[in-house]
């Protein structure tokens, strides 16, 4: 597979879930990845744990500081809890300027009635994340893919579509082909960064219909097969 896409891929808040799964895919499908972490030595840790896992190995995962993670990277993937995504950020806009980043964050609450999307003064994570790093090209992907299942050697998750948003169309197809090689599946682009304002807080819906049905179902969309593409941005 060729990869000149993406030389070396970051993931900031690697050592979460969702920065695991993530992580582990990318590398199972051959890239560089960098997990990024507040802790050196808890990135290191994890690095090594997911290089154990079958398909990865130690030579396509480390882990690192955060701001390490970026500049050895040229794609970044946001994979950070909401609370700290702004503050992350604006710390190292600096590191991420002239890098594509991919953010993948969802702004959620919960409550005694569920889950719910938080309202954001931007519309949307991705949407902050843009206005905060004028000099990145920004993204929003891999909202709806469930981190135990990314984790799970043994899971094929090639029936699930990953739905792009931006602003790039070359920015768009680079992150489309790294969708494909975490699921195996479909990238779909699904239009303009402000469309991140239905897609994040999608997720709740998602968990809802989960816990209600005891599964970890994702998204897939029909009727594209055989479709031409309609001129996008």
């Amino acid at each position: 597979m060729d990869h000149s896409i993406a030389a070396r891929i970051a993931i900031l808040g690697g050592t979460g879930p969702q920065g695991r799964g993530i992580g582990y895919r990318l590398a199972r499908a051959g890239y560089a990845v960098v997990l990024g972490s507040r802790d050196q030595a808890r990135g290191t840790e994890v690095a090594a744990e997911l290089a154990a896992l079958p398909g990865a190995s130690a030579g396509t995962l480390c882990g690192t500081t955060n701001r390490a993670a970026v500049q050895a990277a040229d794609v970044v993937v946001v994979a950070v809890p909401y609370d700290g995504h702004a503050a992350l950020l604006t710390e190292l806009a600096g590191d991420l300027a002239g890098k594509l980043v991919v953010d993948c964050v969802n702004p959620l609450g919960f409550d005694k009635l569920g889950p719910f999307g938080l309202a954001v003064e931007a519309g949307s994570a991705a949407e902050e994340a843009a206005a905060l790093l004028p000099d990145s090209t920004v993204t929003g992907a891999f909202h709806h893919l469930a981190a135990p299942l990314l984790l799970d050697p043994d899971i094929d998750l090639s029936h699930e579509d990953v739905l792009v948003c931006g602003d790039d169309r070359a920015a768009k197809e680079r992150v489309i082909r790294l969708a494909e090689a975490v699921t195996g599946g479909r990238g779909l682009d699904a239009g303009r960064l402000r469309l991140a304002r239905q897609l994040e807080p999608l997720t709740a819906v998602l968990i809802s219909v989960n816990k209600r049905y005891r599964t970890r179902a994702g998204v897939a969309l029909t009727g594209l097969f055989d479709l031409p593409q309609e001129e996008s941005a």
